[in-house]
């Protein structure tokens, strides 16, 4: 794993859950395996009211010049919010799409 982003989503049941999106290194691919060991560390080493409810694998994140991960962006993108307000500060704009597709 390169880079990892989570943020929290509406759940009917829970009030709300955790999406992980990941971005692997190069040449290793995203598998339905690999999401659930990821969801499994995290429920190790954190506990299992963190066990990410989705793992998502994702080319890039939304980062600013600076490289800071801009988690409001991306649960704007993943929940289909139109308004994802200041994206002036954006270094790459197309890993906002990317998650767009990723969404359920």
């Amino acid at each position: 794993m390169l880079e990892a982003a989570a943020i929290g989503v509406p759940h009917e049941l829970k009030g709300e859950a955790i999406v992980v999106f990941v971005v692997l290194r190069p040449g290793h691919e995203g598998t339905d395996a690999l999401a659930l060991d990821i969801a499994k560390v995290i429920a190790e080493k954190l506990g299992r009211p963190l066990r990410p409810e989705t793992v998502r694998f994702v080319t890039d994140l939304p980062k600013t010049r600076n490289a800071k991960i801009l988690r409001r962006v991306i649960r704007g993108a993943y929940l289909g919010h139109s308004d994802l307000g200041d994206l002036s500060s954006l270094e790459n704009p197309a890993a906002v799409e990317t998650i767009r597709n990723s969404s359920p």
